[in-house]
């Protein structure tokens, strides 16, 4: 989970393979609705979001043996969405600094503009104590994240 530019993608498909279990990217799930929405620059309102949270959590449930999803999940009401969808969820937020977020999202080619980082990081709520997840650097090299990212969820896992 985090803004787009976090990594989601890259360390989701990398964690995806280092663990053995399917990889889905959330960001396939959206209706072409949502897609024309922010490729004009206009920021997704709940309204948007719900149905596609649903869709994103039932992806997760239906995985046989787990998954990993690339979510923004941006808020912690999202997270509470698919949660109730998959209730075996556990969320890895990848933590970037606002600016390497803008230099990641201006140099590649998205259907999120970079307008809209400033209106995901107002949204964002990052992960609390009380949540099933762990937060991680998304800006060090891929192989660390994905490293601390199995790292931490194995930590997890055995103290749940």
């Amino acid at each position: 989970m985090g803004p787009s530019g976090s990594g989601k993608s890259a360390a989701g498909g990398e964690l995806a393979a280092a663990l053995g279990v399917p990889f889905f990217d959330a960001d396939d799930l959206h209706p072409a609705a949502n897609v024309a929405k922010m490729m004009t620059g206009t920021p997704l309102d709940d309204d948007d979001r719900m149905p596609w949270l649903d869709v994103v959590g039932a992806t997760l449930h239906d995985a046989p043996g787990g998954a990993v999803m690339a979510c923004s999940a941006l808020a912690r009401r999202y997270r509470d969405r698919i949660l109730a969808a998959a209730p075996d969820v556990v969320f890895v937020e990848l933590r970037v600094p606002q600016a390497e977020l803008s230099r990641r999202m201006n140099s590649r080619e998205h259907f999120m503009p970079p307008s809209l980082l400033i209106s995901q990081l107002q949204t964002l709520e990052h992960l609390e104590r009380d949540e099933p997840g762990i937060v991680i650097a998304g800006d060090v090299p891929m192989a660390e994240v994905v490293a601390s990212a199995v790292e931490a969820l194995g930590r997890y896992q055995s103290l749940r």
